[in-house]
């Protein structure tokens, strides 16, 4: 079950479902992106061509970098480290391929979260947005994770109704919605 949780209420406001062999990253391609809004996803739906897709719809995206990413560093902004911004970065991809279907700037911040110590690096091509609050808008995707820890021992399907794919979908959807 793929989720756009509408983060102003934890309502899904998208799902899509699917059987275990879909990888994440093609629900990019059935998803219609909503103006403005800022997609936060985790690394499963890091694809170039299909994130640029999301700025030509005028919308956002803030996903975490994978640890293979060929990038070139064109700027470096003034950041302070007390915050746990390690550096904010403007980067062009190095990748024939990935320069190719991503021409654009994006975004790369390295965040040490103060109370684990791990670093996360995070990419979007959300410039305005302050740092700290893109990091917090990834944080804010565990949302995302508690909605389906509550959602597992509440979604009470026990027999299936009907079988078919059409009937399972159905019953998913209704008992999400209860």
């Amino acid at each position: 079950m793929h989720t756009r949780l509408d983060l102003r209420g934890s309502i899904p406001s998208f799902i899509h479902i699917s059987d275990g062999t879909l990888q994440d990253v093609n629900v990019l391609d059935v998803l219609i992106p909503e103006v403005g809004a800022i997609y936060v996803m985790d690394r499963g739906y890091l694809d170039v061509e299909r994130l640029y897709a999301l700025p030509q719809a005028l919308a956002f995206f803030v996903t975490r970098a994978q640890s293979n990413l060929d990038a070139r560093r064109v700027y470096s902004a003034v950041t302070d480290r007390a915050t746990g911004i390690i550096c904010d970065q403007t980067i062009t991809l190095n990748g024939d391929h990935s320069r190719q279907h991503y021409p654009a700037h994006m975004r790369r911040i390295r965040f040490k979260a103060p109370e684990s110590g791990k670093t996360r690096v995070f990419l979007t091509h959300n410039f305005t947005l302050p740092a700290a609050t893109v990091c917090a808008r990834y944080q804010s995707r565990w949302q995302v994770e508690r909605f389906f820890k509550w959602i597992q021992p509440h979604l009470r399907i026990k027999p299936f109704l009907g079988t078919s794919e059409n009937a399972v979908k159905s019953q998913l959807w209704i008992a999400v919605s209860v």
